[in-house]
């Protein structure tokens, strides 16, 4: 396996660490290396710590790892938050000039490079661009053609003029040249370049870039941590397709906007995270009820409360499955990679209009800020089928129409699903409410009409259970006796945890399950294992406590929700002392 890289920047918030590392993970991936970031920042706009990682390899890389080979630190805690991932050869890369780092002491073992990153940046036209010098200095370290970096602050500052661009480059090469005049190391890092043309984006921007695939035209939400970069992904972009993005004033408008624009017969959508959830949750039940086709996103973070706003944790599962008074019908979609948060948007937005149901996407945090390298033809926009389910229109409608000639969007079919007429229908004129209501979508308190409309939206579900592919996705040995269960975006470092496992001689057959509600029914591949263990970002076992009752029996648990996510390594360990374990506990 060819060796990775891994680098890392920190320093205080504000600084500028985001765009810093976003600058060299676009320079990995345009010179054809695989890249997965991590990113660890304070829940303030400045100050606190925060850190952006790339680890980078020529094959596909799906987790980060406790390695750093490269640490750009521009605060002396950089370097003690990140003293058990450092080694021996490791390099760091600072700033001896600043009041805050003249005394740094590099551990023995330890490549220092000490190179004057504000007064290289002055030279090159301004200080702002000292963290690019140091992104010229790792180049030098790592053999990284800094030709590679010059295409990445053509994206980032292009649109700034020319001289920004050139003045950038500068002050790149004066961070190269300086190492290469005033150390004499042999670094023990040879960055491999490649010909692949890599795909870069986030959870949250595949998100947006699966709605505005599946025919989104309307999106309206609030800005809140981790959700707002689908917002920012579709700004700008969805207008060229005819559509809307509406900044709301709360939570509560921008769903009951997303509803509206849904009634219209527009497809829309919102996203948000838990306490937007909270908020958002009234709405859920006239989503059901007037059987609206909605898709809402809930990017999960730790809580509850405020919590910790910029941190993992899978804790919203239970309120996505039973949030909203009364039984409301709907469906929960949890994707397990970031290039399934495009798939399963595509998805969600055909189950929303195909059986006219509230579909939850559920995301988190890791997911949604990580940014990570795929092949363009994992998002191939002409393979995206649209299933717009059962509109009728004027041709139709007269099949549709009681002995009055009018429309009855309710109408109690055998598969719970009605008819649909767009507004401006000719004929197809009617109303819903949140209110109980008959075939035409008049209230109601008739006891039987009552039963009847229950039965008929929960049917959905049940039509959806038969008709719709809910499995799980399937990896590592297939005969072996262990089986591990999990959910989300815990995918990919589950998927790198099974090499560590086999070279331990631990065989392991792993089910990821992007299907909350309705779920694969798992109860068989459970019996037939030996052992069983559920691996979730919460402390209670959500998802695990859903198998469980499915199952008629207790499953082992690996729980994380300190507001970090899973490392492979640390992964695989975690499952080895759980297969261990002689009991079961709760």
């Amino acid at each position: 396996m060819p060796k990775d890289l891994n680098w890392a920047i920190g320093g205080e918030a504000g600084d500028g660490i985001d765009s810093t590392g976003k600058i060299f993970a676009q320079a990995l991936s345009r010179a054809g290396r695989h890249v997965f970031t991590s990113k660890d920042f304070a829940s303030r706009i400045r100050g606190g710590y925060t850190a952006y990682k790339i680890r980078s390899s020529t094959d596909r890389v799906e987790s980060v790892v406790d390695r750093l080979d490269i640490l750009v630190a521009l605060t002396e805690r950089t370097i003690d938050e990140n003293m058990d991932e450092l080694h021996e050869g490791s390099v760091i890369i600072y700033d001896g000039e600043r009041t805050e780092m003249e005394d740094v002491e590099v551990p023995e073992g330890m490549i220092g490079l000490d190179v004057p990153l504000k007064r290289l940046a002055e030279e090159a036209g301004g200080a702002i661009m000292q963290n690019i010098v140091a992104l010229g200095a790792a180049c030098e370290a790592t053999n990284f053609p800094i030709e590679n970096l010059d295409s990445a602050l053509e994206k980032k500052f292009g649109a700034k003029g020319e001289s920004i661009v050139e003045n950038n480059k500068t002050a790149a090469r004066k961070g190269q040249e300086y190492v290469q005049e005033n150390f004499d190391y042999e670094f023990d890092y040879d960055i491999d370049t490649t010909d692949n043309d890599y795909v870069l984006l986030n959870g949250d921007e595949a998100i947006g870039m699966g709605a505005i695939a599946a025919g989104c035209r309307f999106y309206s939400g609030y800005p809140i941590t981790p959700a707002t970069d689908v917002m920012e992904y579709l700004t700008g972009r969805i207008e060229q397709f005819g559509g809307e993005v509406v900044q709301a004033e709360d939570e509560l408008s921008a769903i009951n906007m997303a509803l509206g624009a849904a009634r219209a017969g527009a497809r829309a959508m919102t996203a948000t995270s838990g306490p937007g959830i909270d908020l958002m949750t009234e709405t859920f039940g006239l989503v059901a009820q007037s059987e609206t086709p909605l898709v809402i996103a809930d990017v999960m973070r730790s809580g509850p409360s405020t919590g910790m706003p910029t941190k993992q944790e899978q804790g919203d599962l239970n309120m996505t499955l039973y949030g909203g008074h009364g039984e409301v019908p709907r469906f929960v979609l949890a994707p397990t990679t970031i290039s399934e948060c495009f798939h399963k948007t595509v998805e969600a937005f055909n189950l929303a209009e195909k059986y006219q149901i509230p579909v939850f996407l559920l995301a988190d945090l890791s997911m949604a800020v990580t940014e990570q390298t795929f092949e363009p033809e994992e998002f191939d926009m002409d393979a995206v089928e649209i299933d717009r389910g059962k509109v009728v229109d004027e041709d139709e409608v007269d099949s549709w129409t009681d002995e009055q000639g009018r429309f009855q969007p309710h109408f109690p079919t055998a598969d719970g699903i009605s008819p649909r007429a767009f507004p401006g229908t000719t004929d197809g004129a009617h109303m819903s409410t949140g209110l109980e209501h008959n075939a035409l979508g008049r209230r109601t308190e008739d006891t039987e009409v009552r039963v009847e409309q229950v039965e008929k939206r929960n049917q959905k579900v049940e039509t959806a259970k038969e008709r719709e592919a809910f499995e799980p996705r399937e990896f590592g040995d297939e005969d072996a006796d262990n089986l591990v269960i999990s959910w989300g975006s815990n995918e990919g470092a589950m998927n790198e945890a099974l090499a560590f496992l086999e070279e331990d001689g631990v065989d392991v057959r792993f089910l990821s399950v992007p299907y909350i509600f309705p779920r694969p029914d798992l109860s068989d591949e459970i019996e037939a294992a030996d052992e069983v263990v559920v691996v979730e970002c919460n402390e209670t076992g959500q998802f695990a406590n859903l198998l469980e009752r499915d199952a008629l029996t207790r499953l082992k648990r690996v729980n994380k929700y300190n507001g970090v996510r899973f490392k492979a390594d640390e992964l695989a360990e975690e499952i080895e002392d759980a297969l261990q374990q002689e009991e079961v506990t709760a």
